[in-house]
């Protein structure tokens, strides 16, 4: 997979002022380094602002939230250390409202709703367990969802995850509606996609900027890969 070349083409970037750098992250790029020592996106676009700003030494980027590795979408990251104290205050006070589209190989039932499970990661094998009922060691998480149509031989889901844990939306879809995101293998989908990406896609952040105070509506557009398609019909 070809690695996006923010600092010079910037097509990834959807926003930027003296505070954020709002990125649509292509899949198969981390947020943040991991043991795999793969450049994460966060190193890249420190890089890009080195280079936009002629800066001599480090830039600051501050990495808010997180995407998983496969999944592509918009990402906020802070250029200031006021800018990310204030963005993880919003993350964490749930004062930030995201939407995500998944694509599923079959309709859910019931086609809109919300669901509530106790998530319980295991950090060897990089999964986590949806719990129906409270678990002693399982943080709760919850979303809304909606089917927004039929998408070629797959289903459109909107999703508005309440909480942010590990893979919620992942296992949730998977456990919750006996519908994993297409090519979600290690959620239960039989098969992976060609670049080993899955079809979740961070579509919308909307949140009060962290030092303006204005309300913000960030939207990525989706990836151009074969398997979106058919969605691009929903913008």
């Amino acid at each position: 997979m070809n690695r996006p070349n923010l600092w010079s083409e910037q097509k990834e970037i959807l926003f930027e002022d003296n505070h954020l750098l709002i990125i649509n992250k292509p899949a198969g790029l981390l947020v943040q380094g991991d043991a795999t020592g793969d450049e994460p996106l966060s190193a890249k676009a420190e890089e890009y602002l080195r280079f936009k700003y002629k800066k001599p030494g480090a830039a600051f980027i501050g990495v808010a939230h997180r995407l998983d590795r496969p999944v592509s979408g918009v990402v906020a990251l802070a250029k200031t250390s006021k800018a990310l104290s204030r963005l993880n205050e919003l993350f964490r006070d749930n004062k930030v409202h995201k939407t995500y589209w998944a694509l599923t190989g079959k309709r859910p039932e019931p086609e809109s709703g919300h669901l509530t499970h106790w998530l319980v990661k295991d950090p060897i094998r990089n999964t986590t367990k949806a719990y129906p009922e409270r678990h002693s060691q399982g943080l709760k998480a919850d979303l809304d969802y909606e089917v927004l149509g039929q998408a070629g031989n797959r289903w459109l889901v909107q999703v508005n995850p309440i909480t942010g844990r590990p893979h919620q939306i992942r296992v949730q879809l998977s456990t919750g509606l006996g519908t994993p995101i297409v090519g979600d293998v290690k959620y239960g989908f039989l098969a992976p996609l060609p670049d080993v990406s899955i079809a979740l896609h961070a579509r919308r952040l909307e949140f009060q900027h962290p030092v303006t105070k204005e309300e913000m509506r960030f939207e990525a557009p989706l990836p151009d890969m074969p398997h979106w398609e058919a969605a691009q019909l929903y913008y």
